[in-house]
C-alpha cells in the first residue's frame, strides 16, 4: 500500500493542531537570541520569543538544520512505513534548508522509500500552505504524483501579501531581497511586501498609514486573484485581532469562495527577520 509522509520545517509556520490532524513531520529550525541557542516549540514559545525580541540588544539569527539532522527525520518516516516522502522546505533564495535537505537524501543508502525534495519558494504560512494541501491529499490516499501536482500548483498561483510594520529586521538578517530600495522610507510609509516565483522576497507598494496599507492589499488581491474558489491563510505576529478582522474583510470581497482558511501565527524563526506587527495575506486560486 502506497503511503506518502509529508515532512517539513519550523519556518512553515504550521499550527499545531494542523500538524498533527495531517501527521505532518516538522523538522526543527533554531534560533540564537542573547547568546543562547533555541528550539522553538521545545524550549521557546512564540510569546516567549517576541517578549525577548522587544529586549534584545542585538538581532537574534537562525540556523537551519543539519544534513544529518533530516536524514534521521527521513529514516524515521521510512521505519514509521512510508513508502513515499515529500519534503517541503522553505525557499532556497532565503534558506540553504532545501539545500541540506537534498544533501540529506544522497546520504541515505538504498532508501526503501522514494524521497523527493521541493524547493517551497515561500516562507511561513505560504510554504505552509502548501504543506497542508499535500498532507491533506496525502491523508486521503492520493499518489506522490497526484500529491506533487497539488504542491505545484499551490506554488505557482499563490500569491502573499505582506504589511511589516518595520523593514528593520529584514534588512539586518540579510533576507530584504529586492525589497532593499524600500529601506529609508519617509515616517509612517508602510512597506507592502510579496515573494516572487524565485522565492525572493520583493516591493509590492508602499503607502502612509497602515490602514491605508492594507486597503491596499484588498485591492492588489482584487487585481491579481481571479474570483472564484480560493484558499486563504492569514500570517501574524502578535496581532490576533489584525488577523481576524484581515480575515474577515477578505471574505466580504465581491466573488471570491473561501474553500479553507487558516490563521497562523508567525514563529521565531520567520519572526526574527519580520519582527513584531507583521500581518500577511496568501492566497491560491482555485481550479474549476
Amino acid at each position: 500500500m502506497t503511503k506518502v509522509k509529508i515532512v517539513t520545517d519550523s519556518a512553515a509556520d504550521i499550527p499545531a493542531s494542523l500538524v498533527e490532524e495531517l501527521n505532518i513531520q516538522v523538522i526543527p529550525m533554531r534560533v540564537q537570541l542573547e547568546g543562547k541557542t533555541y528550539t522553538p516549540g521545545e524550549d521557546l514559545t512564540t510569546e516567549e520569543f517576541y517578549r525577548l525580541l522587544k529586549s534584545a540588544k542585538e538581532l537574534p539569527t537562525t540556523s537551519q538544520p543539519s544534513p544529518m539532522e533530516i536524514q534521521l527525520a527521513y529514516e524515521q518516516a521510512i521505519a514509521d512505513g512510508a513508502t513515499h516522502i515529500l519534503a517541503i522546505h522553505l525557499s532556497s533564495a532565503m534558506s540553504g534548508t532545501y539545500q541540506s535537505a537534498a544533501l540529506a537524501k544522497s546520504m541515505i543508502e538504498n532508501p526503501s522509500a522514494e524521497i523527493v525534495v521541493y524547493d517551497s519558494r515561500s516562507a511561513s504560512y505560504g510554504s505552509g500552505l502548501i504543506v497542508v494541501a499535500a498532507a491533506r491529499a496525502a491523508k486521503e490516499g492520493k499518489s506522490l504524483e497526484e500529491c506533487l501536482e497539488i504542491v505545484e500548483h499551490y506554488s505557482k498561483t499563490q500569491e502573499i501579501f505582506v504589511l511589516v510594520d518595520t523593514l528593520e529586521y529584514l534588512q539586518k538578517g540579510g533576507r530584504i531581497g529586492k525589497a532593499s530600495a524600500m529601506v529609508g522610507s519617509l515616517l509612517n510609509i508602510k512597506p507592502i511586501l510579496g515573494i516572487n516565483r524565485e522565492g525572493e522576497i520583493y516591493p509590492r507598494d508602499k503607502v502612509r498609514g497602515r490602514n491605508k496599507a492594507q486597503q491596499k492589499i484588498f485591492q492588489l488581491i482584487r487585481e491579481e486573484i481571479p474570483a472564484g474558489p480560493v484558499s486563504v491563510g492569514i500570517i501574524h505576529s502578535e496581532s490576533p485581532a489584525e488577523a481576524e478582522a484581515f480575515l474577515e474583510s477578505i471574505r466580504a470581497l465581491d466573488g471570491y469562495d473561501i474553500q479553507d482558511a487558516v490563521i497562523s501565527e508567525i514563529g521565531p524563526v520567520v519572526g526574527t527577520h519580520t519582527g513584531a506587527g507583521t500581518v500577511a495575506a496568501v492566497l491560491v486560486p482555485h481550479t474549476k
